[in-house]
């Protein structure tokens, strides 16, 4: 029996060292295949080629960067068009110690399955850390601090929830394993509370899960599915959010500021406070982008060989801010790049379908805030309830307020200019249209201090509220309409391709283009749109990482089996 089992371990050892030299073999053929294909590229001549970028967020930005450094694209002829003032889209970060500072959201990382996004911030030079690229500086920075919630949920007796079982019924898991044996072709349009039952909407998971990733109960089941699947690593970690990898300092600063330098330092031009209104194309079978059309009355005429890269919508599109005692206003310009589309959308087949996404406000909407403090008494206290430090907590929902208020405290300074003295949290509410329990009006018509009050009342501190209130500069709502846009449900038609068919100059980025397998919401999703467009316009034929399936993982699977009866 011994020597039976000692020839099984030789015979295992074995196989597995067959299988690493193979993958060895295999990886270093395609080393010397991406060698001969950058060679080959490097001797290309350009000329007066331009490719215009439209929209100025991380998508364009980094479909910039895989021009310069897989395409051998020059700088000078690559322009980024944005209609703000300031680039970076859904990205961002602002404000002063005196005003107060702002995030609109916060973009939660992932280390295992952000293939591409980790690839391109490998070649961006970190601007904190010489000599270090900005994904060395996001991972050592993330692996000094763990996130580990403690208080994932919070019920409305202030009472922590023990969140480690998921609490399913049997029918729940019977519909979720269904669904996830169900292809996604024969779930158009449908919504998630379509296919489950009631209860399944008030287990541990789906407050987790609804609160982590910001899905609805009305959202798109496949979106919900390709979620599950994507995210199957994260399913037996979702009540402590270990998964979740963290930036420095605020996205704005951390991801758009350093891949701005390395664009800016080759030469990049960037147009800001410019918006493209239009686009024609040439008649005729194809699709051939011909001419852009800007606000302003100007236009510009493309020439042979000129290539548009278009952002066809944005989650923040038509965002309001309000402050302290101004509740943010109702939004009164149409979405930039919504519109944008609406019209690309009708002049050739095959560009997608905007109405699902732009066209229900009271389905895509939620309200975030952002609190700056002097002094950390604010944040002690949230700390000491919590029992996690500033940056180590990830989301802390009160899952029975009304509004389903979450709130995140960073690590401390999230700002550059942020100084020692001042502390800032972040918050948002899925449910802005609800009245609150406390404050007894709508969250999208209170000022920051009236959602601060509702936030310090469903922790129990009403009492001190004019002792907490003495120490805040401001509280700033922002209303964002178009949010959840990306969650809608929707036929797979809906969505284009990044280059659609037909197209010989033209493909569009952002989390609306059709990616097959992965998920929206995710700054990964707006790198690998940036780098299907690039690579495919420019014929490179270099790898683009492939979704990685932990959904064939046999010990992933093992663990979300597990986990699906906790």
């Amino acid at each position: 029996m011994m020597m039976k089992k000692r020839n099984l371990v030789v015979a295992a050892g074995a196989a597995a060292g067959a299988f690493y030299t193979v993958k060895k073999v295999s990886e270093n053929k395609a080393g010397v295949k991406a060698e001969k294909v950058d060679e080959a590229i490097q001797e290309r001549f350009y000329g007066d080629k331009q490719v215009y970028f439209i929209g100025g967020g991380i998508a364009s930005l980094a479909g910039a960067a895989f021009l310069i450094r897989d395409a051998h694209f020059p700088g000078k002829n690559i322009h980024v068009i944005e209609g703000l003032e300031v680039l970076g889209g859904s990205n961002d970060g602002s404000g002063t110690v005196q005003e107060g500072f702002l995030c609109r959201g916060g973009r939660m990382l992932n280390e295992e399955t952000y293939e591409n996004f980790w690839d391109l911030y490998g070649s961006i030079p970190s601007l904190e850390i010489p000599g270090q690229s900005v994904t060395e500086e996001i991972l050592n920075f993330d692996h000094l601090h763990p996130t580990h919630a403690q208080a994932r949920l919070v019920d409305k007796n202030q009472q922590i929830q023990n969140a480690h079982s998921m609490g399913f019924s049997t029918q729940d898991r019977y519909e979720m394993t269904k669904l996830l044996a169900t292809p996604e072709e024969r779930l158009d349009d449908m919504r998630i509370n379509e296919w489950f039952n009631d209860h399944f909407f008030e287990t541990n998971f789906w407050y987790m899960w609804q609160t982590t990733f910001a899905f609805q109960k009305w959202s798109s089941l496949f979106e919900f599915r390709r979620y599950m699947n994507r995210m199957m690593l994260e399913f037996s970690r979702i009540d402590t959010l270990e998964g979740v990898t963290r930036t420095r300092f605020n996205q704005y600063e951390s991801l758009i500021l350093p891949l701005k330098a390395f664009l800016e330092k080759n030469d990049v031009d960037f147009m800001t406070n410019t918006v493209v209104s239009d686009i024609d194309f040439k008649e005729g079978a194809g699709i051939t982008a011909s001419v852009l059309y800007f606000a302003d009355g100007g236009k510009l005429e493309l020439k042979d060989g000129d290539q548009v890269i278009m952002t066809n919508a944005c989650m923040t599109d038509s965002a309001t801010i309000g402050d302290f005692s101004t509740p943010a206003p109702k939004p009164e310009e149409r979405p930039i790049s919504g519109e944008l589309w609406y019209k690309v959308a009708q002049k050739k087949p095959g560009l997608g379908n905007p109405e699902p996404f732009f066209g229900h406000e009271d389905e895509t909407n939620w309200q975030s805030f952002t609190v700056t403090a002097k002094g950390d008494a604010l944040l002690k206290r949230i700390e000491r309830f919590s029992g996690n430090v500033p940056g180590s907590g990830a989301l802390l929902t009160l899952k029975d307020s009304n509004w389903l208020m979450s709130s995140v405290v960073a690590a401390q300074p999230h700002f550059k200019s942020q100084p020692l003295d001042t502390t800032i949290f972040w918050g948002y509410g899925l449910y802005p249209d609800r009245i609150g329990d406390y404050v007894k009006k709508p969250m999208k018509d209170c000022t920051g201090e009236e959602i601060l009050f509702e936030y310090i009342s469903q922790l129990g501190w009403q009492d001190d509220w004019e002792e907490i209130k003495k120490d805040i500069v401001n509280v700033i709502p922002c209303y964002m309409p178009y949010i959840d846009a990306q969650f809608q449900p929707r036929k797979m038609s809906d969505r284009p391709s990044v280059v659609p068919e037909g197209s010989t100059n033209f493909a569009m980025i952002s989390q609306f283009v059709e990616i097959p397998k992965d998920m929206v919401f995710t700054e990964e999703y707006s790198v690998r749109a940036a780098r299907i467009a690039v690579y495919t316009l420019f014929d490179i034929d270099k790898e683009i990482k492939p979704v990685t399936p932990y959904n064939r993982d046999p010990k992933v699977l093992a663990k979300a089996t597990q986990t699906m009866f906790r």
